[in-house]
């Protein structure tokens, strides 16, 4: 059984201040889009710094960067933004939302693939962990939703935000951008609930897949839901910040 209380009891001390000043919600949120897109990119391999990916998320092309690091950015954002708009209106995971979101993900980077399951085996570089054959994504998705539609009604918002990202990174339904979509899907579960997103930043890669592949190949999560207390619990800090100054 796990203990959440003291990321509870950060989302109740939230709670006293909302609805949050709007100078506060636009600093904070301009904030989160650049740091989210910068570090889930950063993740995959994305070459741009925060600088130069606060600089593309304006329009402005960076000399010696590809076009797709651009693209990475300008649609990791639209992304985000598709999210919190499927998070206001309370919109409940599904295989259309998960191909939408993914369908953002890859525009302009490979059409042909986006919002769609892939149609091939692959090995995921450098992990333990071999997700399942192309024949059988469509029932594993399948059993996915019903999972998440019994475990959403059973177990805390940030076990069950955990769940669908390991479940669905595990699955790899896609050819190219599961771990951007699966961060999406996991911060998808929190914004919901009411707690702040919780971006994985790229200094916690290690860690980050090592939990992942120990979840895979055992079935234990307890590491993989330690990082995310660690990681949701960092993100109540600029909230309090601003709203506190500390």
């Amino acid at each position: 059984m796990n203990n959440f209380e003291i990321l509870d009891e950060l989302k109740a001390k939230l709670d006293t201040y909302r609805p949050l000043p709007q100078n506060i919600l636009k600093n904070l949120h301009d904030d989160l889009l650049l740091r989210w897109t910068y570090n889930s990119n950063a993740i995959e391999g994305n070459t741009l710094t925060l600088q130069e990916t606060k600089v593309a998320l304006e329009g402005i092309t960076i000399g010696g960067k590809t076009l797709r690091e651009h693209f990475e950015a300008i649609n990791h954002k639209d992304a985000i933004l598709f999210v919190e708009s499927l998070a206001h209106t309370d919109e409940t995971l599904s295989k259309y939302n998960i191909k939408q979101i993914h369908s953002l993900i890859l525009k302009n980077i490979d059409d042909e693939n986006r919002g769609s399951y892939r149609k091939s085996n692959v090995i995921i570089s450098g992990a333990e962990h071999t997700p399942p054959h192309s024949f059988e994504i469509a029932q594993k998705m399948e059993q996915f939703i019903k999972e998440y539609e019994t475990n959403k009604l059973i177990i805390h918002p940030i076990e069950l935000a955990s769940f669908v990202h390991i479940e669905f990174v595990g699955i790899h339904p896609f050819v190219d951008g599961n771990g951007r979509t699966s961060r999406l899907l996991m911060n998808l579960e929190l914004i919901k609930a009411g707690f702040p997103p919780a971006v994985i930043n790229i200094e916690d890669r290690l860690e980050y897949y090592q939990a992942l592949d120990t979840a895979h190949t055992t079935g234990n999560n307890e590491l993989f839901l330690q990082l995310m207390k660690k990681v949701v619990e960092k993100s109540f800090e600029p909230y309090f910040y601003l709203l506190e100054g500390k």
